[in-house]
């Protein structure tokens, strides 16, 4: 297995970039997020990769975060998602968004990405929700800049700040996720307003 590529940039496609690691160039798939975010051809990066091996095809996937290759392991273990469609959930929608899209049942959101009708998204929620759940928040409390998610830490957003709190006043995961959900605190609130705005929905 391949954890990671660390090299200099030659080339970035849509769908593909090569990266050359000491002479070798490694052809990565990436999603059209990744894309974005990629340095200059030229730059030096490093893509954490999972390898697809089947009969017929060797691929390596990357993904310029660590939560983000994480997330796209857990997504390859649901029947009927492979890794492009993996790779796919991810490029419409941050990690952060999906793992709240999961823990909200939000089966429209996850179906923007190509080729995943509602019936995937609907297995995808149902076997990863527990799972999303005991990563999501531990070693964490409200006001607390990161959140524990397989073994790595990541950025924690507003939304599952807010959840977070609603969880330590002792409302149920269920309650407190889709409260924040139903919450109108408006565009670019702060985890505080959210939480208000949750609390009186609840």
């Amino acid at each position: 297995m391949i954890g990671f590529v660390e090299g200099t940039v030659d080339t970035i496609g849509e769908n593909q970039a090569v990266i050359n690691v000491n002479g070798v160039g490694f052809v990565v798939n990436i999603g059209s997020g990744t894309a974005s975010e990629m340095p200059s051809v030229g730059d030096q990066v490093k893509l954490y990769t999972y390898m697809s091996v089947r009969e017929d095809d060797m691929s390596l996937f990357g993904f310029l975060h660590r939560d983000e290759l994480e997330l796209f392991k857990m997504l390859i273990k649901v029947s009927g998602i492979g890794p492009k469609g993996a790779q796919s959930v991810l490029s419409v929608m941050s990690a952060s968004d999906l793992r709240f899209a999961i823990l909200t049942g939000d089966v429209k959101a996850i179906t923007r990405a190509p080729g995943v009708a509602a019936k995937t998204a609907q297995k995808l929620i149902l076997e990863l929700k527990d799972k999303i759940g005991k990563t999501v928040g531990e070693d964490s409390g409200y006001g607390g800049t990161e959140q524990s998610f397989s073994g790595g830490k990541v950025v924690a957003d507003e939304r599952t700040e807010a959840a977070e709190a609603l969880i330590a006043l002792g409302y149920s995961q269920t309650e407190a996720y889709r409260a924040v959900k139903a919450a109108d605190a408006g565009e670019g609130a702060d985890a505080e307003a959210i939480l208000k705005a949750a609390l009186k929905f609840l």
